[in-house]
């Protein structure tokens, strides 16, 4: 029986570490005092918020401590939807306290990077988009924030059982399989105690 495919995409190892200067990144930016934080957009997703810890270590290294955000779940119907089409993901870096007002995100926004995920190969096997760190600015010649991320696209297969009928005519769970096929699983029949204002049912398996 083959499961139904869904594709889980994770988002791990977050960090950022801020460029060294001698005045503060910005207005009121402050790396020792100043919370940041990242939010994550995925078209046909709701957005996804996670705090960043800021990491000191030297050159490429992987930091000291990292975040990880809760991760986006792409079901059957929409796998096929974006099938042979890479999808976007969107992460925009802040600093200050998360959250919204008026609609608009609080927090100042230091920069933003870009990922193009194939999630055709996903389906079949773990694939590794991106892990290390990326350089939030645009001009290469001066120094930049950089975010440190790991994104990994992976299959998560289901089963999904679907009922038959009404379920007071002896309901038979089905397993679904792709579009057009149900393979059956068990049956069920319920019945009743007729004395008792409550009805209990009980199962029995085929």
């Amino acid at each position: 029986m083959d499961p139904c495919p869904f594709v889980r995409l994770n988002v791990d190892a977050l960090a950022l570490k801020l460029p060294h200067a001698t005045r503060p990144a910005g207005p009121g930016v402050h790396s020792s005092t100043t919370p940041c934080f990242c939010q994550l957009k995925i078209k046909n997703f709701p957005p996804q918020t996670a705090l960043l810890n800021l990491s000191t270590s030297a050159g490429d290294s992987p930091p000291e401590s990292f975040t990880s955000a809760p991760g986006f779940h792409v079901d059957p119907t929409l796998l096929r939807r974006l099938a042979g089409k890479p999808v976007a993901l969107r992460v925009s870096v802040y600093t200050g306290r998360m959250g919204q007002t008026c609609g608009v995100t609080s927090g100042k926004l230091l920069g933003r990077v870009q990922l193009s995920i194939d999630l055709d190969s996903a389906r079949a096997h773990p694939t590794v988009i991106h892990s290390g760190w990326m350089k939030l600015g645009k001009d290469h010649d001066k120094p930049s924030a950089r975010l440190h991320l790991t994104v990994r696209a992976e299959p998560d297969p289901r089963f999904v059982f679907q009922f038959g009928g009404e379920p007071e005519c002896s309901p038979v769970v089905f397993q679904i399989q792709g579009r057009d096929i149900r393979q059956p699983v068990f049956s069920c029949k319920f019945s009743a105690d007729r004395n008792s204002r409550n009805r209990h049912f009980g199962v029995v398996v085929s």
